[in-house]
């Protein structure tokens, strides 16, 4: 299959795109050649597509459900004992609403960790995007619980061999208040052992970071180093609560951040995220959104823009942050992340595009785009996305979205009464 796109704005200039199978072949002016599907990029703008670094994509169906709490109470009076009610067709239904939801706003690959495995891979292989799904695991530090939550890995695994190569496969433990030391170096041996990402919850809180000094006589960062557990596979979401040492650590042990900037205020977990301090460092950072139920969207371009003003406000520094760096860490760092080839829009890149619709009211006047997009748009302006060489969304239409929006609907309404 082949797709050419003509007369494209792509870096302040006009060129024709040309992508064969998976990849951009070949990006000049007037581009000769057929194609087995032409698109006529006048008055559009080419930019990469989104890397959503964190999520938990079913809670889609908590949106507005848990609102205004603290942490605490949020997981152990709401979420968790709600998430306990729900079945893979359930996830099923909140994984394609929050999908169709990533690719509306130009997202096609997102790191995910939740129950229901199979709810979630089933609407990534029918939607065409990519995801990197973890095996969740939590044993509230019960051997008997340990024992499950391993053997549940082991074969969700071998059973995420049958998937197509947009889905990778992730060894997700929970966080060290939810997982014991054991579980920890266990599920970090299976994943060195597979070579395989290893995706967790890390300094989110400064309650986190003070019980595992009282606890385990560490901070969190040094509690994992003291495992053995830290190095370039690892992926931890949030690294808000992070002193020099850990930074030191981190970056040491080539592990990778992701800022999770609307969940880490609505939750009033903290706000002075170390952007400067881990990119000086050599750290590489993402950002995502987090789950619905603590973020309520999905919408990279927002995250961009408060990771952003975040930056500038408690560092009073408007240069902090610009918004080329917020575009990259939304894009460029969230394929490296995950060691795909994409994040950019040169020849021998995965064919993963977003066609902006120039003509939005938010992205008038064009002065600087990454500019208006950070800043002024939002995921409304994206009008066309290819992923992975095929075309998913076009004239902002995905096939299947009103039965998509009907069945998630009901499954929310069902759920929430059992």
């Amino acid at each position: 299959m082949s797709i050419l796109i003509k007369n494209i704005r792509l870096n302040g200039s006009v060129s024709d795109i040309y992508i064969l199978g998976n990849k951009i072949e070949k990006i000049e002016k007037n581009i000769q050649i057929q194609a087995d599907t032409i698109i006529d990029g006048s008055g559009k703008a080419a930019i990469p597509t989104f890397v959503n670094g964190h999520t938990h994509n079913a809670m889609t169906l908590f949106r507005g459900f848990a609102e205004d709490m603290r942490l605490e109470e949020w997981l152990n009076e709401k979420i968790w004992p709600h998430e306990a009610k729900l079945t893979e067709q359930d996830v099923y239904w909140g994984s394609r609403l929050g999908v169709l939801e990533m690719i509306k706003s130009g997202t096609t690959l997102f790191n995910d960790m939740y129950w229901h495995f199979h709810g979630t891979a089933r609407a990534v292989e029918e939607m065409g995007i990519r995801a990197v799904l973890s095996a969740v695991l939590i044993d509230n530090f019960d051997p008997l619980a340990a024992q499950d939550a391993r053997k549940n890995a082991e074969d969700l695994y071998e059973a995420s061999k049958q998937y197509s190569s947009r889905i990778q496969f992730s060894m997700g433990p929970h966080a060290i208040y939810t997982v014991s030391a054991d579980t920890l170096k266990w599920a970090k041996a299976f994943a060195d052992q597979n070579n395989l990402p290893f995706h967790i919850h890390l300094s989110e809180t400064e309650v986190e970071v003070n019980n595992a000094i009282n606890n385990f006589g560490f901070r969190p960062v040094e509690y994992l180093e003291h495992l053995g557990i830290l190095d370039e596979n690892v992926i931890i979401a949030h690294g808000l609560w992070l002193s020099d040492h850990d930074i030191e650590l981190l970056a040491k042990r080539k592990v990778k951040v992701v800022h999770n900037p609307n969940s880490n205020l609505k939750l009033a977990s903290g706000y002075k995220f170390r952007y400067q301090e881990l990119r000086d460092a050599g750290v590489c950072v993402a950002l995502g959104t987090d789950g619905c139920s603590s973020s309520n969207n999905l919408d990279m371009l927002e995250a961009m823009k408060v990771a952003s003003l975040l930056q500038k406000a408690w560092r009073y520094a408007p240069t902090s942050l610009p918004v080329d760096e917020a575009m990259q860490l939304g894009t460029e760092n969230g394929g490296k992340m995950f060691g795909l080839k994409l994040g950019k829009i040169e020849e021998g890149y995965l064919a993963d595009i977003n066609l902006i619709d120039l003509s939005d009211p938010t992205l008038v006047p064009l002065h600087n785009l990454n500019a208006n997009l950070v800043y002024s748009a939002g995921g409304g302006c994206i009008d066309t996305v290819i992923c992975d060489g095929k075309v998913i969304m076009e004239n902002r239409h995905v096939d299947g979205e009103e039965e998509i929006i009907k069945n998630a609907q009901e499954t929310a309404m069902t759920w929430i009464k059992r």
